[in-house]
Formats: C-alpha cells, sequence, structure tokens
C-alpha cells in the first residue's frame, strides 16, 4: 500500500481535539497542498479563513449565540438535497446514531442530541477552526473543485499528523459567519473545519463509518479480470 492511499485510507472525521496549538508554519503548508489541487480553467474557487485562541472563540460564541436565541437557520447555499431521499436519509440516519451510541446519548435524550450538534459551533473544541467560502456566482463545477481542495487540506493535514472534521452544519447559520467575519459580498460561507491533534482518549473518536461496497458505485467494462 503507498503513502498516498494510506492516508486516504486512515483518514476519518474527528470530534474530540487535544487543545495543543497548530503552529502556523503547519498550517501554510497545509493550505498550500489544498491549493494544489485542479480546477476548471484554473479558477481555483474558494478561501480559507483560519482562526485559533480569541479569533476563534469568537467566532464560536456568535454562532451559539444564534443557536441560543433561536435566530432562524440561513443557509446561503443548499448543502443536501431537498427532500433527502429514503436511501440518503438512511445513512444519514446510521451516522448519526454510530456517534451517539458512542456519546452514550439515548434515543430519546433529545437534550444531549441538541448539545452535541451544538458542538459543530464550537468546531468541537479544536485549536484551530476554519471557515471555507466560495464566490456566490460559482457554477456546480466549481463546488467540485473545492471540494478536491478540501480533501487535499484533510489529506495533507492528516500527512503531518493532524486530524479533520468538516462542518457543514456552520452553512446553517452562514449568515452569522459572514457577518461576524466581515465577508463580502464575493464570499458565501460553505462548511467550516476543526483542525487540531485528535484526543486519543475521547469517546467520539471511536466512530468509524462504513463505506459502500465498491460494487454500488462503480462498473467495469472490457477488462479481462473483473474486481
Amino acid at each position: 500500500m503507498s503513502e498516498t492511499e494510506a492516508l486516504l485510507l486512515h483518514r476519518r472525521s474527528v470530534r474530540g481535539f487535544l487543545p495543543d496549538a497548530v503552529p502556523v508554519a503547519d498550517l501554510v503548508r497545509i493550505l498550500r497542498v489544498a491549493r494544489a489541487a485542479p480546477s476548471g480553467a484554473n479558477l481555483q474557487p474558494g478561501r480559507f479563513h483560519v482562526l485559533t485562541g480569541a479569533p476563534l472563540d469568537a467566532l464560536a460564541g456568535a454562532l451559539e449565540g444564534a443557536v441560543r436565541d433561536g435566530r432562524p437557520e440561513v443557509a446561503q447555499y443548499s448543502y443536501f438535497p431537498q427532500p433527502m431521499p429514503a436511501d440518503l436519509k438512511a445513512k444519514q440516519r446510521a451516522a448519526g446514531f454510530a456517534l451517539y451510541q458512542a456519546l452514550g446519548i439515548g434515543r430519546r435524550d433529545v437534550a444531549a442530541r441538541r448539545a452535541q450538534f451544538t458542538a459543530n459551533y464550537r468546531f468541537f473544541g479544536a485549536p484551530v477552526g476554519i471557515v471555507v467560502t466560495i464566490h456566490p456566482e460559482m457554477g456546480k463545477g466549481c463546488f467540485m473543485d473545492l471540494g478536491m481542495a478540501l480533501m487535499g487540506l484533510m489529506t495533507g493535514a492528516e500527512a503531518l499528523g493532524y486530524a479533520t472534521c468538516g462542518i457543514g452544519a456552520l452553512a446553517n447559520h452562514g449568515d452569522v459567519a459572514h457577518a461576524h467575519l466581515g465577508l463580502g459580498a464575493d464570499e458565501m460561507v460553505v462548511c467550516g473545519i476543526a483542525l487540531g491533534r485528535a484526543d486519543p482518549q475521547a469517546a467520539v473518536n471511536t466512530v468509524r463509518t462504513e463505506r459502500d461496497p465498491l460494487d454500488s458505485y462503480a462498473t467495469f467494462s472490457g477488462f479481462d479480470q473483473t474486481p
């Protein structure tokens, strides 16, 4: 197995972090790897706002305040399909069940489930939080290109011994993050990323979601042998 293959297969979403600071030099290396991703016409869509310390705490406070005050969700784009097809809804529920089971949160414990979801807005206590944006007029292909950059970022972090977790929930209050960071009209909040050293003692980090079997998403034609 190649080193790259091992990194990609080992990477997972981590939601429990150590408080250890991340040197800015490492973050620069990681972002340069992210920017190396291919993009149509070399447009290189997406910007990365990297926060730590007081600025990260302030953003988390603004987001948590919006949730606490019952502020309506104002996503700047639709993250999931609307409505969610039944087969995808089953995957979503299975992932949530695995997470809550690892944390010992029962099906009917609505308060605990809500508290765990709110941890998204604290970037799960990671020492670094990244707010990812894109120009609102970019097409769907540019979102695909940004996705490749995000995978490059996560893999680059993995290579340096860091863990990450994408935070799609940040889009639920994209307007809050947008206003708090003073972003312009040329930026739309896509997601957040938590980054830091994984806490080996955190129960939430025992969760490992399954991937679909090969024959459910790939076909092969013209080969002498079948996989």
